[in-house]
């Protein structure tokens, strides 16, 4: 219900043009205390902590707590609220944004942040040098097109009014836009940080964010430190946090049941999950919640046979969808859809490909590959991926398709899904899609959408379809709050559409399981963060500060 209503909350926005504000206090935690640091352990290094390229599940709130952008989320929830900008203004057609930034905002390096910023930010995440796979998300802003085509080096559509005021004009109604300014990829950098590092950007940090980075050891750990000067008054509690990387999650796992780490950032094993969950003591430190996710095998639809829709629909039936669920000990539903079925605009009654050995053969002979092929299936190395991508292995070879499986760190299996001819096939897990915000839209652009299909991008399946691009934009321009319903039909008709071609296998939608010590403090709501995945540093603390 709360997805629903924050998307109708977010439509209404555009029918009442102003005003939403918010201060620089943050509904502190009466019981928290102040200091100390925490540990979380990674088994893969972290690629790049540069906001408009970061875009997995490692750095995703490592960004959150560096930077800041014009919007953001109540700690722990979908709820949106002004974050840089101390109020916005919508014009009656829903076409123009006025943002007044909070005065007094400074940089990691302590220089102010101005309009000029965020017009520089916004320009820099949506210049093609840049590959940003977030650059889609950007597209309603005027001018955008231009800059992605390289004919402009900046945004038309975005106008610095004065040091604290910013006018963003779209070229077409967006309904999701003050989401967009939520996301990492609109956070606000600082021109002469980029300036200095260049390529090298991504390894260091020039943000407005609650915390600084103090530390990275390539390979073994990130420090970031507590931003005494943070514009939010209170925040953050702890001193620093420690990332820990290199640290395999069963490690990670007996370390925390010996008190030196308050966060395994993999998960629980799911050999040990049945374990953990058994034991009261460690079962009491879990927080489970839902989550707005859905894991899906890609299929390269430029790399032949995938290029065959009637493989692909193959592929789709070929996948035991139950079995696979019980690897990871049931902790997830078979899914029939790229969208999960908490989020609006899932289609109630639809069942998808159905499990059918048979059928899939016939469809390979009616495709001309009665003898089957051979192929690849990349995987992320953490357990239980390639377990599961076993499993996919042995269901394609039931029909006659021999997978051999590429286990790899999750950069290098992000990278090649970016290349338009390394990876005919992709088992998500460990890197399968979270909503970016709550809306419907968000499942499509960037992974399934033309946008998405570009280099470094992050629609591995590089599957375009024009007519589907053109309801997609239909859509987000429903702002009308009369045409809610409607709106979520056409996004309903969109992912049936999609799945007719068929450029994914959507597997299962699992739920969040986040494992803490006994020492650390803040809401639940916190450690299954749906925008901060997988904890809201900013805002927990740890109760045995001396």
């Amino acid at each position: 219900m709360k997805n629903l209503l924050t998307t109708t909350a977010l439509i209404a926005a555009f029918a009442s043009p102003p005003l939403a504000i918010a201060d620089g206090h943050s509904g502190l935690d009466p019981d928290a205390q102040y200091g100390g640091n925490i540990t979380i352990t990674y088994k893969d290094d972290v690629a790049t902590l540069d906001p408009a390229i970061g875009y997995d599940w490692q750095n995703w709130s490592m960004i959150k707590s560096l930077y800041d952008g014009l919007m953001d989320y109540t700690p722990g929830t979908t709820e949106l609220r002004p974050g840089l900008a101390e109020s916005y203004e919508i014009s009656e057609d829903g076409m123009t944004f006025t943002f007044k930034l909070r005065e007094g905002v400074l940089f990691h390096n302590g220089r102010e942040m101005t309009g000029d910023d965020v017009k520089y930010s916004l320009d820099r995440v949506t210049n093609p040098e840049t590959q940003s796979p977030g650059a889609g998300f950007f597209g309603s802003i005027a001018g955008y097109d231009a800059v992605s085509a390289g004919k402009a080096e900046g945004l038309s559509g975005v106008t610095v009014v004065n040091p604290y005021t910013v006018r963003i004009t779209l070229s077409r109604p967006d309904a999701t836009f003050l989401h967009v300014m939520g996301l990492n990829f609109a956070s606000v950098v600082a021109k002469e940080a980029v300036d200095e590092a260049g390529a090298d950007f991504g390894k260091t940090v020039m943000g407005t964010g609650a915390f600084k980075l103090s530390e990275w050891t390539i390979g073994q750990r990130l420090v970031f430190e507590k931003n005494a000067d943070y514009w939010r008054e209170g925040l953050p509690y702890l001193d620093s946090v420690t990332f820990e990387v290199g640290q395999e999650p069963i490690v990670a796992l007996l370390r925390l049941q010996n008190g030196e780490v308050d966060v395994p950032g993999d998960g629980i094993p799911p050999a040990k999950f049945m374990e953990v969950m058994g034991d009261p003591d460690q079962a009491a430190r879990v927080v489970e919640g839902g989550q707005l996710h859905t894991g899906y095998i890609t299929l390269n639809v430029n790399v032949p046979p995938f290029d065959n829709v009637d493989v692909r629909k193959a592929v789709n039936m070929a996948i035991n969808k139950e079995r696979i669920t019980q690897v990871i000990n049931g902790r997830a539903v078979p899914a029939t859809q790229p969208l999960p079925p908490s989020m609006p605009g899932y289609t109630e009654d639809y069942a998808g490909y159905a499990y059918d050995v048979d059928a899939a053969k016939a469809l390979l002979v009616e495709a001309g590959f009665a003898d089957g092929f051979e192929t690849e299936l990349f995987v992320m190395n953490t357990d239980p991926n390639p377990r599961i991508a076993q499993a996919i292995q042995q269901d394609l070879h039931q029909i006659g398709i021999t997978a051999s499986i590429q286990s790899l760190a999750q950069a290098s299996v992000i990278a090649a899904g970016g290349e338009a001819d390394q990876a005919p096939m992709i088992w998500s897990g460990g890197m399968a899609w979270i909503a970016d915000f709550p809306d419907a839209s968000n499942f499509y652009g960037p992974i399934l959408g033309c946008d998405g299909a570009v280099q470094g991008g992050w629609n591995w399946s590089w599957y375009c379809n024009a007519d589907i691009d053109a309801m997609a934009i239909e859509a987000d321009s429903m702002t009308d709050p009369s045409m809610v319903d409607a709106r979520l039909q056409m996004w309903s008709d969109i992912y049936m559409a999609v799945m007719e071609d068929a450029p994914w296998v959507p597997v299962f939608n699992e739920q969040r399981y986040t494992m803490k010590s006994e020492r650390m403090g803040g809401a639940d709501a916190l450690y299954v963060d749906p925008v901060s995945i997988p904890v809201n540093y900013d805002y927990v603390f740890v109760t045995d500060v001396q």
